[in-house]
C-alpha cells in the first residue's frame, strides 16, 4: 500500500473562482437530475413500451442507487483521491446521462438510471468537501452561499426545465442537457481542482452493508408505498423490516468496531447533530412543498408547464437573494439567530399558501414562494456553515456525505408523507363535501333546467366541483401540516451552539 499523501496547503490553492464555477456547473447538473425527468415519465412510456406502475422504477432506480452509495463517497475519495473521485464522477455521469437518452427498452433504461445515481451519488458531497477545503474557515459561510443556491436552485427550476424540453424536443433532452454542462464542469475540475490528498483506511465492509441494506430498503419504501397502498402490501412490511434491521445493526456495529465505516465520533458534535436535524427538515420542506405545487397548479388552477415554471420562478430568485444575503450576514451576526429567522419565514410562507384557494390568481402563489426562497436560503447557509464550523478535516468526508444522505433521506420522507396526506384528506373531504348533496337536491336542480342540464349530467358537473374543493382542502391541509413542522424546529436552535475562536483552533489542531 502507498503512505499516506498530504493535502494542498489553502494558502497554495489558486484559481478559487474557477474551481468553485466548475463545482457548482457538476452540482446543478446532478441535483437537476432529481426532479428533471420527472415530467417527462409520460412521453418514456409510450416510447419505452412501459406500463404505468413499472415506468416509476426510471426514477426509483436512480433514487435507490444514489442513496446507497452516497455515504460511500468519504471513504472512496480518502483512499483514491478526492479529485479522482470527483472527475471520475461527473464523466461517468456524463456518459450515463447520454446512455439513457438512447435507452430502447424500459430495462436498459432503468439499467443505465442506476448506473447514473451510482456516479452522481458523490458529486454533491465531494463538491461540499472541496468548497470547506479550499476555503479559510472565515470564509466558509460565503463558500456555503454558492454551493446551497446550486443545491436549491436544481430542484426549482428542474420541472419547468424538463418540460420545456420534453414539449419543445423530446423527453430524450432532459438527459442530454447533462452532455454540454457536465463537460464544462470536467473541464473546470480536471485543470484546476487542487490534490486534498489521501489517507490509507480500512474499508469496513459489513458496516456499509448494514447501512446499505437500511437506505436501500427505506428507499425503496418510501417510492413504492404510494403504488401498492402502503401496509397493505407485504413488499411494504418486508422493507419496512429490513430498512429497521439494516440501520440497528449498523448502529451496533459502529459503536462496538475499532474502524467503523462512519466514525461515531462525529455525532459527538453537537452542532453537527444538530445540523443533521435540521437539514432533514428542510428537506422534508423543500421538496415536499416542490411536489405539491405542480400538480396543483396543473389540476386546479390548470396551468400549463411553461407557466407553471414562470409562478414558481420568484421561489428561486428569493433563494438566490437570501443565499447572497447570508454568506455576508454570517460573518456578522450569530448564526443561530439567522437559522430561526429563515425558519419563521418559512412557517410565514406555509401560512400564507393555507390561504390558497381555486378562485385566486397567482400573485399569492407568487408571494409565498419569494417568501420561501427567502427563509430557506437563511436557513440552509448558516446552518451548513455552524454544522462544520467544529468538524475536522479528516472527518469530512465522511460528514459532508452523511450530510447530503439525511437531506435525500429527509425529501424521500416528506414527499411520501404529504402525497399520503393529500390522498387521506382528498377522500374524506370528498365524503363529507358529498354528503351534503342529496339526491333530491340534485334532482330538482336538474328538473329546474339549471344551466340547461339535466340531473344527471348536473349530478356529473357538481361531483367535479366538489372533487376540486375537496383537492383544494387536502393541500391546504398539507401545507398546514408542513407548517407546524418548521415551525416546531425553531426551538432547536437554542441547541446549536455559536462556535468560538477556540473551537475553530481546537478543530483545526485536530486536522
Amino acid at each position: 500500500m502507498a503512505a499516506d499523501t498530504p493535502a494542498t496547503p489553502v494558502g497554495e490553492i489558486k484559481h478559487h473562482g474557477l474551481i468553485t464555477l466548475s463545482l457548482m456547473l457538476a452540482t446543478i447538473m446532478q441535483v437537476l437530475d432529481t426532479t428533471i425527468a420527472n415530467v417527462a415519465l409520460p412521453s418514456m412510456r409510450a416510447d419505452l413500451g412501459a406500463s404505468a406502475d413499472t415506468i416509476n422504477w426510471v426514477l426509483t432506480s436512480y433514487i435507490v442507487a444514489a442513496a446507497i452509495v452516497t455515504p460511500l463517497s468519504g471513504w472512496l475519495s480518502e483512499r483514491f483521491g478526492r479529485k479522482e473521485i470527483f472527475v471520475g464522477s461527473v464523466a461517468g455521469f456524463i456518459l450515463t446521462s447520454m446512455l439513457c437518452g438512447i435507452a430502447w427498452s424500459l430495462e436498459t433504461m432503468v439499467l443505465f438510471r442506476m448506473a447514473q445515481g451510482v456516479f452522481g451519488a458523490a458529486i454533491v458531497p465531494l463538491s461540499q468537501t472541496f468548497l470547506l477545503d479550499i476555503n479559510p474557515r472565515e470564509k466558509h459561510g460565503q463558500a456555503m452561499a454558492v454551493w446551497g443556491a446550486g443545491i436549491m436552485i436544481g430542484p426549482i427550476i428542474g420541472p419547468t426545465l424538463g418540460g420545456y424540453l420534453t414539449e419543445t424536443l423530446n423527453w430524450r433532452w432532459v438527459f442530454y442537457i447533462n452532455v454540454p454542462l457536465g463537460l464544462l464542469a470536467l473541464a473546470g475540475c480536471w485543470a484546476f481542482l487542487p490534490e486534498m490528498g489521501r489517507r490509507l483506511r480500512a474499508f469496513d465492509f459489513t458496516g456499509f452493508a448494514f447501512l446499505a441494506l437500511g437506505v436501500g430498503a427505506l428507499q425503496l419504501m418510501l417510492d413504492r408505498g404510494a403504488e401498492v397502498d402502503w401496509f397493505e402490501a407485504t413488499e411494504i412490511w418486508i422493507e419496512a423490516a429490513l430498512a429497521a434491521t439494516g440501520f440497528w445493526c449498523f448502529v451496533i456495529w459502529i459503536i462496538g468496531k475499532e474502524h467503523p465505516f462512519l466514525d461515531p465520533k462525529m455525532f459527538l458534535d453537537r452542532n453537527f447533530a444538530t445540523g443533521l436535524v435540521f437539514i432533514f427538515i428542510v428537506g422534508i420542506v423543500l421538496l415536499a412543498s416542490l411536489a405539491l405545487l405542480p400538480p396543483m397548479l396543473s389540476t386546479i388552477f390548470g396551468y400549463p408547464v411553461i407557466t407553471t415554471g414562470m409562478v414558481m420562478a420568484p421561489r428561486g430568485i428569493g433563494t438566490m437573494i437570501s443565499m447572497i444575503l447570508a454568506g455576508k450576514l454570517v460573518r456578522r451576526f450569530d448564526p443561530r439567530k439567522l437559522v430561526a429567522l429563515g425558519l419563521i419565514l418559512t412557517a410565514l410562507s406555509l401560512d400564507i399558501m393555507t390561504r390558497f384557494s381555486p378562485q385566486m390568481d397567482a400573485s399569492l402563489i407568487v408571494l409565498s414562494g419569494v417568501v420561501q426562497g427567502l427563509g430557506l436560503g437563511l436557513v440552509f447557509v448558516p446552518l451548513s456553515t455552524v454544522s462544520f464550523a467544529t468538524i475536522p478535516a479528516r472527518l469530512r468526508g465522511d460528514a459532508t456525505a452523511l450530510y447530503s444522505l439525511v437531506r435525500n433521506i429527509g425529501s424521500s420522507i416528506g414527499i411520501s408523507f404529504v402525497t399520503v396526506l393529500l390522498t387521506h384528506n382528498t377522500w374524506v373531504n370528498h365524503n363529507e363535501l358529498a354528503s351534503g348533496l342529496t339526491r333530491e337536491a340534485v334532482a330538482a336542480l336538474g328538473a329546474g333546467g339549471v344551466a340547461g342540464y339535466g340531473e344527471s349530467v348536473m349530478a356529473y358537473l357538481l361531483n367535479q366541483m366538489v372533487t376540486v374543493q375537496a383537492l383544494m382542502v387536502s393541500y391546504v391541509d398539507d401545507f398546514k401540516a408542513m407548517m407546524w413542522i418548521t415551525a416546531a424546529a425553531v426551538p432547536l436552535t437554542l441547541v446549536l451552539r455559536k462556535p468560538e475562536p477556540t473551537d475553530v483552533v481546537e478543530a483545526a489542531a485536530m486536522d
